[in-house]
């Protein structure tokens, strides 16, 4: 294989890497009534745990906001996400999503 082919195929393959990290899925903000402590971000960390896909699950107890990131092509429901908190004991108030 000769130079130029070898930086052709570099670049290629840096594309491809490029594309993947874009392709990461989505991230869910979910406003929550009811967390209170560390413990109740921990029971809601293992439910959201879980279900496939996600990672990177983050609660901000003092603003009362659950983050996750879902895999690509996996994704939360409102009405799945409403019955999670609802049967924990939680208010789940909405639901914003974001591409990652």
């Amino acid at each position: 294989m000769n130079i130029k082919a070898k930086v052709i195929s570099g670049f290629i393959l840096g594309l491809l890497l490029m594309q993947s990290a874009w392709a990461a899925g989505t991230k869910y903000d979910m406003r929550v009534d009811g967390l209170a402590c560390p413990f109740c971000a921990f029971g809601i960390e293992k439910k959201l745990k879980a279900i496939d896909g996600t990672s990177d699950i983050n609660v901000d107890l003092n603003k009362g906001v659950v983050s996750v990131n879902m895999a690509e092509g996996k994704s939360l429901s409102e009405e799945q996400m409403k019955k999670l908190f609802n049967d924990s004991g939680f208010t789940f108030r909405s639901m914003k999503t974001t591409p990652n």
